[in-house]
């Protein structure tokens, strides 16, 4: 199931002493403890004048329909805006119906796609699910998400990065899919996070150098010692905290973590092609959704990947993107190539 918080931190949290953060504690063992069911899966016209011409001009709009749970475990819940309609007032219910948008926006003006599925199919989502449920995820058809306990989790509609990612695996299962245990897991993970990342960026018109590369910096309370569930500049330093423990991503194939939890690891082994994309990017500058965004895009979308690819298979799917896109000898195929050298994927440093 994908889902922003992983197991493994709740789990943390969910064994803490009680005393230290009561409502938390309760509220990670609570949200541990609810099953989540899995449910596989218009235009704006403008008139303008060139010339002695009439120019009609269409662009995709989005068609978000925002419900709320109530605070129960019961989806969808109760309509609380619907398309176009004003702001409810609901801050949960607003930021959602933003950062829906906001994704919406970044997938149609960096790749020209319409909507999660590319023909413009609703976007929906439920807020105010369970009671001080302390994640977010995507349901197969859906975003849902909790409130947070208020001591370690805030209300997780205030990142867009944590709603970009979680509506981005919508857009890996449309595009064929990646098995979601092991490196193609953590290939998922990785590549929503990209495109969580792109999403934040794109809204608030950062280029690579000017963002923070973060994933969920809005989530926590200033309880934690921690600025985000994850980075994609620098995997492992995301969050140090007494009660979660320590960041656990690598940044380099030789600090791969072999585990059974966490789907093989699928949250943690993420930090090596975040890490890989993060380079890719900074060495071209820019927007990072013009160029490494776009080859990310193109080797999801476009390429013969596999369902179980490993990182070597998606290493060469994004280097072959580069290369059709921008030539063999393009700079931007061989920045590809530098960064999966240099996090130990490709190389003398390979590790299977």
């Amino acid at each position: 199931m994908h889902a922003i918080v992983p197991p493994y931190l709740l789990a943390r949290l969910a064994a803490a002493p009680i005393e230290r953060f009561p409502a938390a504690v309760a509220a990670a063992r609570a949200t541990l403890a609810i099953p989540r069911a899995y449910r596989p899966i218009p235009a704006d016209l403008s008139l303008s004048v060139d010339g002695d011409a009439l120019v009609l001009a269409a662009s995709p709009t989005p068609d978000r329909l925002i419900s709320d749970a109530q605070n129960r475990e019961q989806l969808p819940g109760v309509p609380a805006r619907a398309e176009a309609a004003p702001p409810t007032g609901d801050a949960a219910v607003d930021e959602a119906y933003d950062g829906l948008g906001a994704t919406f926006a970044f997938f149609w003006d960096a790749f020209e796609r319409v909507g999660l599925d590319a023909v413009g199919g609703p976007l929906l989502a439920t807020v105010h699910y369970g009671r001080e449920y302390d994640n977010a995820f995507w349901d197969g058809t859906r975003m849902v998400f909790g409130d947070g306990d208020g001591e370690v989790f805030t209300g997780f509609t205030r990142s867009v990065s944590v709603i970009a990612h979680e509506l981005a695996h919508g857009v890996i299962e449309q595009a064929g899919g990646l098995d979601y245990s092991g490196q193609s897991g953590a290939l998922n993970e990785s590549i929503a996070d990209v495109f969580g990342a792109l999403t934040e960026q794109h809204l608030r018109g950062q280029t690579a150098d000017e963002a923070t590369w973060l994933v969920g910096a809005e989530i926590f309370t200033d309880a934690v010692t921690g600025v985000a569930l994850r980075s994609l500049a620098a995997p492992g330093t995301a969050y140090d905290d007494d009660v979660l423990g320590k960041d656990p991503q690598p940044a380099h194939m030789r600090d791969f973590v072999h585990t059974s939890g966490d789907n093989g690891g699928v949250h943690i082994n993420s930090g090596i092609p975040n890490k890989a994309f993060h380079l890719v990017a900074t060495a071209l500058g820019g927007f990072a959704w013009e160029r490494a965004g776009l080859i990310w895009y193109r080797a999801l979308t476009e390429g013969d990947l596999p369902a179980a690819a490993t990182f070597t298979q998606f290493a060469e799917a994004t280097t072959t993107a580069a290369v059709r896109e921008y030539g063999e000898d393009s700079e931007e195929a061989d920045a590809v190539r530098t960064a999966w050298t240099e996090v130990g994927v490709t190389g003398d440093a390979l590790i299977d």
